[in-house]
């Protein structure tokens, strides 16, 4: 056993994130392989609440996602991330997991062998004994309810729990099962760093109505995308702008079609008129 696992027990109860939670980025500074990428981002978002990000290529906007989740490449050199009022900065990713943060991935990697039900009932119960180290796990015949409740709710064939994770899965495949994992799992804050690539006009709109099924007052979510397409079918409350490795922008959705319009000079223009 590592020497921080006795911890984790105490550090889940401890710090039970109560309803109604923020993920609040103050000031964020990271650096990859010694290179600056984040250079003060400064973001809340709350459950109940959809934000999307967008930004250029190269912006930062995959680096914030994954510092949020303690991806050990990506070094935080200044700034807090804060989620339901605890500093998450020491903890490491499953702990963060285990608290109610959730990171749909851009390109979901296969696991030969191992089931999409085997993998998320592990998934489930790892949370489940980290909040009650005497938790047994959940019994086959509850979890396989809860699947098929889940998936019936998604709209998915039932034959896809059988399946192995991600192997052999198309595109849209992928990302279906990243949304079946959140469904399970329920976290209170999901990230969804550019769901849309890859996917076609079909596979991009039932992934999409998945996540506007699971979309509750208890879930918020960031959508992070170099396209406004996604966001016709999951409706942001606020849409935010990256350049160069900070915030440069905030506004409603029609920040969004005006940036589909006008591409990103106006910003640069604004932004060197600022003197940046």
């Amino acid at each position: 056993m590592g020497s921080r696992d006795w911890e984790l027990p105490q550090l889940v109860r401890r710090y039970r994130i109560p309803m109604g939670a923020a993920l609040e980025i103050r000031n964020l500074h990271v650096n990859v392989e010694d290179q600056p990428i984040l250079k003060g981002v400064n973001l809340i978002v709350r459950q109940g609440e959809v934000h999307a990000l967008m930004g250029p290529n190269g912006s930062g906007k995959s680096t914030l996602s994954n510092a949020i989740m303690g991806h050990p490449a990506y070094e935080v050199t200044a700034g807090q991330i804060i989620f339901g009022g605890v500093d998450i900065l020491d903890m490491e990713p499953d702990e963060r997991s285990r608290l109610g943060l959730f990171m749909a991935f851009q390109y979901p990697i296969a696991i030969p062998g191992v089931t999409v039900a085997n993998f998320l009932r592990n998934a489930l119960n790892a949370r489940r004994r980290a909040a009650n180290p005497e938790d047994k796990g959940i019994p086959i015949p509850a979890f396989r309810k809860l699947m098929i409740e889940k998936m019936d709710m998604l709209r998915m064939d039932h034959e896809f729990a059988g399946r192995y994770l991600n192997d052999g899965f198309s595109g849209g495949e992928k990302k279906r099962a990243e949304v079946l994992q959140m469904a399970v799992l329920e976290p209170q804050i999901a990230i969804m760093d550019e769901t849309d690539s890859g996917l076609d006009i079909d596979a991009l709109r039932v992934v999409s109505e998945g996540v506007n099924t699971l979309y509750s007052s208890n879930l918020g979510v960031l959508v992070i995308t170099h396209y406004q397409r996604i966001l016709n079918y999951i409706k942001p409350q606020f849409v935010h702008i990256m350049m160069d490795g900070q915030i440069v922008e905030s506004g409603g959705p029609d920040l969004a079609l005006h940036l589909e319009e006008h591409g990103y000079d106006w910003l640069r223009e604004k932004q060197n008129g600022n003197g940046k």
